[in-house]
């Protein structure tokens, strides 16, 4: 997975916003969204994530941080965050293999997002010994069209 910077922001940029379902936890996330990454792995199905891969500095959380449970399994190498009002898991993160921190977002907590216009990638995480949701290095995630 190839490190993106904020120099790699472009001008098909859009800024989301999204939230948990209750509306404590509110973000915007800045990010051209060309496809989604649908894993079949046992915690994505049950969450209902289609996932877009943004940097740090794209993602900013607005409203929510005090309602926000953290959890983890596996080798703790992901932190799956969760509104203690509501349940709903908005967002994930964690480091890629470079060491820089990303947040996989899910695209169904978005307002304005339209996800009949993206291409949605299948990834195999049930079939794999750690898969998507314990380590992103093990995903294929989001790439913008250069």
């Amino acid at each position: 997975m190839a490190s993106l910077a904020t120099s790699d922001f472009s001008m098909c940029d859009k800024t989301y916003v999204g939230h948990c379902h209750c509306g404590a936890i509110q973000y915007e996330v800045t990010t051209d969204i060309q496809s989604v990454v649908e894993c079949n792995c046992l915690i994505c199905k049950a969450a209902g994530w289609q996932l877009s891969f943004v940097p740090a500095q794209q993602f900013e959380l607005k409203a929510g941080e005090d309602s926000l449970v953290d959890y983890q399994f596996g080798k703790n190498h992901l932190h799956h965050p969760f509104c203690s009002q509501c349940r709903v898991r908005a967002f994930r993160r964690g480091e890629n293999e470079d060491g820089q921190t990303m947040y996989a977002v899910n695209t169904r907590c978005r307002d304005g997002f339209d996800r009949s216009e993206v291409e949605i990638n299948q990834f195999d995480g049930a079939n794999l010994q750690v898969h998507c949701a314990q380590d992103f290095s093990n995903c294929s995630p989001t790439r913008r069209k250069t």
